[in-house]
C-alpha cells in the first residue's frame, strides 16, 4: 500500500453534469461550469477521502431563462446558498475499477448522505510529467430531499419537472507533488 497523496481536480479535464426529466418525456442536462475537489489517497484510491465543491451560479442549461429559474428562490436560492458541497464519508471497493463512494452532500443549506458509484478510468503520466487519475462518478438524488420544492403540472396531470435528479462527473485528478 502506497503513502496518501493529495490529488487535485484538473477543471480543464472535468465535467460536473445533472440530468432531468422534463415533462416525463425528455431529460434535460445541466452542469456546474466552476467546481474544485481534491482526494486523499495511496495509489489504489481504496483509502479515499474526497471533497467537492460547485458554484451554483455557474449552473449551465444552454437556456438563460431556464438558469436564471434554477439561480432562482424557487430552487437552487443561490444567492443564500452559493454552493454544493460533497464530503466522503467512507469508500468500498468493490473490484480494480469499482467503488462506491458514501458521503454526505450540501445543498440549499440541507445535508443528506449519498451513495456514489464511481468507475476507475486509469492513471497515466501525461507529456509534463504529471501523474493523472480519471473517474466517472454517478448518483441519484431525490431534489425534494434538499428544499427544491419548486413543482407546476401540466393539463393532463404530469409533472413538469421530475423529482428523481441523475448526478454524472467525470473527472481528473492531478496528483500532487
Amino acid at each position: 500500500m502506497s503513502t496518501p497523496a493529495k490529488w487535485v481536480i484538473d477543471p480543464t479535464h472535468s465535467e460536473v453534469q445533472f440530468k432531468v426529466k422534463h415533462l416525463v418525456i425528455t431529460t434535460v442536462t445541466g452542469q456546474f461550469n466552476e467546481f474544485s475537489g481534491e482526494a486523499t489517497a495511496s495509489d489504489d484510491f481504496s483509502d479515499a477521502q474526497v471533497s467537492f465543491e460547485a458554484k451554483i451560479d455557474s449552473i449551465s442549461t444552454n437556456n438563460e431563462a431556464r438558469d436564471g429559474h434554477l439561480k432562482s428562490e424557487e430552487f437552487f436560492a443561490a444567492d443564500q446558498y452559493p454552493t454544493l458541497n460533497f464530503v466522503s464519508t467512507g469508500i468500498t471497493k468493490k473490484d480494480d475499477e469499482s467503488f462506491v463512494l458514501n458521503g454526505e452532500l450540501t445543498l440549499r443549506g440541507v445535508t443528506k448522505p449519498v451513495a456514489l458509484d464511481v468507475e476507475y478510468g486509469g492513471t497515466v503520466v501525461d507529456p509534463y510529467g504529471q501523474t493523472k487519475a480519471g473517474f466517472e462518478v454517478k448518483g441519484k438524488i431525490n431534489r425534494k430531499d434538499f428544499g427544491l420544492t419548486w413543482s407546476a403540472v401540466t393539463e393532463a396531470g404530469g409533472a413538469v419537472v421530475s423529482d428523481e435528479v441523475r448526478l454524472i462527473a467525470n473527472v481528473q485528478f492531478v496528483k500532487q507533488a
